[in-house]
């Protein structure tokens, strides 16, 4: 019998190779790059592609798809009866709904991306209006390259969704992977061909590895027996179901992404690399948050929807208790770990080729700042799949509004003082507003036991001892080289609080998962 811990440990293992692709994609970028406006100008190129990516693909859609699709393959008749309306395509109702959806995404998503190509230089100055007439057309060349990246991106979402809802977990967390070596491929091969401007290199990359992540899908999706027939028409019931759920997700998730709006158009005054910054910065914050808290989140997802669609509500606050106490076992420490060693770690993997030591400072400055909100955003992962697997996505939404408007506060007060740095902090902050709001909406299903709440305050006694011997050994290294001043402190204080774990009550949060695991399975069996 699978296991949700073997689907957490899967996932995180799939998304770490991902993660550890991701940092040498980033370490290539800056050797060649560095914090320059060349970087600046691809970030911004590269943000409206990666917001409707958001809004369309891996974020409201994906989310929203699994719930409707597991609805499907659980042989739910309680909603609409005329299943078999996709003519020959009915492989199954689950199967025609993903066909059905996937054959008018296929058709609507060039038509983005077409649009997003000819608008580019009416959007792009507003996105960065602080950028010079040369940095801005650069700005727009690139995005009218990366742009199409939205389509492939989008089919392969609807790909992860299907997989996900199978407990495929691993097969579509490794690819983005894909995505990666592509972006390396054009730092290293693709660059070096456009001598005058070699940033293009890097957007013709992005697009090779949008490719790679979805035709690295389709084994995977063969083997779990989905077979795409393309129907158009009659449109699939479930497609009204999935609209009405995306509705308040993509308005929640647009309004999350003000957040890199406004803090990008923000940054664009600054000097140059202030934008390159706050990137640098917050790809090691996600790094903690990408391997773990998206695992739990996305592994809970298709349990939450099973416990709910059976109306085990027992179960559905078992799994939304696990997933806080498991995200707090490991986001808390990284925190810790990030915080106490977060420049040295900046300077061992970036400082080199185009990237120098101020660049470090300036990078480890705001990543200092961004941590204090990794955990509280590692909830917001985990509460807002629970709302979405209840239907209730307006409440998200409303917690994102709340979230956005101390974010944009926040920024204008603080820019001025602290640069960067004080984005990075608004957006902290703005992540400990929005868990609490969904913590609090969602404390009737949560219900936290004596329990839970004992083995939240052990994992912050594990933390506290984790930071004081990381702190001795980084004292006790001195100026040392780079790489030790990282992997002592580091190795330190992974086996210390692995033992910590395992030797006090703190070990029975991965055992219980097994329990949850059997819940789920007898409730998918049902």
């Amino acid at each position: 019998m699978r296991r949700l811990a073997r689907d957490v440990l899967l996932l995180a293992l799939a998304t770490g190779i991902s993660r550890v692709f991701g940092l040498f994609r980033d370490v290539a970028i800056a050797d060649r790059f560095g914090m320059t406006a060349a970087y600046d100008a691809f970030l911004i190129a590269f943000f409206v592609p990666h917001f409707l990516r958001q809004l369309l693909a891996e974020g409201a859609l994906s989310t929203a798809f699994v719930p409707v699709y597991t609805k499907y393959m659980l042989g739910s008749k309680r909603e609409d009866t005329s299943l078999t309306i996709v003519s020959s395509a009915s492989c199954n109702p689950a199967g025609a709904f993903a066909s059905n959806l996937l054959s008018w995404l296929a058709l609507l998503f060039p038509i983005v991306a077409a649009i997003g190509i000819l608008i580019a230089p009416t959007y792009v100055p507003f996105l960065a209006s602080g950028f010079s007439g040369e940095k801005l057309a650069l700005a727009t060349t690139l995005t009218r390259i990366i742009f199409p990246f939205i389509a492939l991106i989008g089919l392969a979402s609807v790909f992860m969704g299907i997989l996900n809802a199978h407990h495929r977990f691993f097969a579509a967390a490794l690819a983005p992977v894909w995505f990666n070596v592509g972006m390396i491929l054009g730092v290293l091969l693709i660059a070096p061909q456009f001598p005058e401007q070699p940033v293009i290199g890097l957007a013709i990359g992005a697009l090779v590895g949008g490719a790679g992540q979805l035709l690295s899908q389709i084994p995977a999706l063969l083997r779990v027996g989905f077979r795409f027939r393309f129907s158009l028409f009659p449109l699939h019931p479930g497609i009204r179901r999935l609209l009405r759920l995306m509705g308040p997700a993509v308005l929640a998730l647009a309004v999350t992404q003000v957040n890199l709006l406004v803090d990008n158009k923000i940054a664009s005054h600054l000097s140059d690399g202030g934008i390159s910054a706050l990137q640098y910065g917050m790809r090691l914050f996600q790094l903690p948050l990408g391997v773990f808290a998206v695992s739990v989140a996305t592994a809970l997802l298709p349990r939450f929807s099973a416990a709910w669609t059976n109306r085990d509500e027992a179960g559905f606050s078992s799994f939304l208790t696990d997933g806080v106490v498991t995200s707090a076992l490991v986001l808390l420490p990284a925190m810790a770990g990030l915080l106490l060693i977060g420049t040295d770690v900046i300077r061992l993997l970036f400082e080199h080729g185009s990237f120098s030591a101020w660049d470090t400072l300036r990078t480890g400055r705001v990543l200092s700042f961004y941590v204090i909100g990794l955990l509280p955003y590692g909830w917001v992962y985990v509460f807002t799949r629970a709302f979405y697997a209840l239907g209730r996505t307006l409440f998200p939404l409303l917690a994102s509004l709340v979230a956005v408007g101390l974010n944009v506060a926040l920024d204008l007060a603080l820019v001025s003082s602290m640069q960067e740095a004080g984005l990075a902090l608004a957006t902290a902050i703005a992540g400990v507003g929005s868990a609490l709001l969904l913590g609090v909406a969602l404390w009737r299903h949560l219900k936290p036991s004596a329990d839970a709440l004992r083995k939240l305050g052990m994992i912050s006694i594990g933390c506290l001892v984790l930071s004081g011997l990381t702190l001795l050994v980084r004292w006790s290294i001195g100026a040392g080289p780079t790489w030790l001043a990282v992997f002592a402190p580091l190795c330190t204080a992974v086996l210390v609080y692995a033992a910590f774990v395992r030797f006090t009550p703190l070990w029975s949060c991965v055992v219980s998962l097994r329990a949850d695991m059997e819940r789920a399975e007898d409730l998918k069996g049902s």
